[in-house]
């Protein structure tokens, strides 16, 4: 019985087995480098509902093209536009950056989020040391929720049909 039972004492003569080695310890973990094409640009893809971004940033003056449009043109609401720099706003790079970005799939305010979710994992990629205040604000995260499916039986994926006593 005092063989199954052990306790702290027995488990400091394994000595070096349990602790790390001082090699891995000592080496700490080397920063990320910077991922850009042979033009300077950094690419990713952003995610939202139904809409898949392409999107390219590189240094420039602050331009959006989204599908050959100007992005103010593209995405007339304010919102939307405000959505597309929340990325800048967190990191302080207002207008530091020229964005192209190709948009396809869903409605207008899936494809400002998938956008938005490009534009923040290509700043990562630009420099990695905005990774962090980018995590923070939540833009690294890609938006799962999706359109509920319909389901057969009912007129949409929740409704119901008009209840009839006779």
């Amino acid at each position: 019985m005092s063989e199954e039972t052990r306790t702290l004492d027995d488990l400091k003569d394994l000595g070096d087995a349990v602790t790390p080695s001082d090699e891995a310890a000592a080496a700490p973990a080397a920063p990320a480098e910077p991922q850009k094409d042979e033009f300077g640009r950094s690419y990713a893809t952003g995610k939202r509902k139904n809409a898949v971004a392409r999107v390219w940033i590189k240094p420039g003056v602050g331009r959006f093209t989204v599908n050959g449009k100007d992005g103010d043109v593209y995405f007339a609401r304010p919102v939307l536009r405000m959505l597309l720099r929340q990325p800048f706003n967190a990191v302080n790079r207002n207008d530091q950056f020229d964005v192209v970005c190709t948009v396809k799939g869903g409605g207008l305010s899936g494809q400002a989020g998938a956008v938005r979710h490009g534009i923040s994992k290509a700043l990562t990629l630009f420099e990695p040391e905005l990774r962090p205040a980018l995590k923070q604000g939540g833009f690294l995260t890609r938006d799962s929720r999706v359109v509920e499916r319909k389901k057969y039986g009912r007129p949409k994926a929740r409704r119901r049909f008009q209840f009839s006593k006779r």
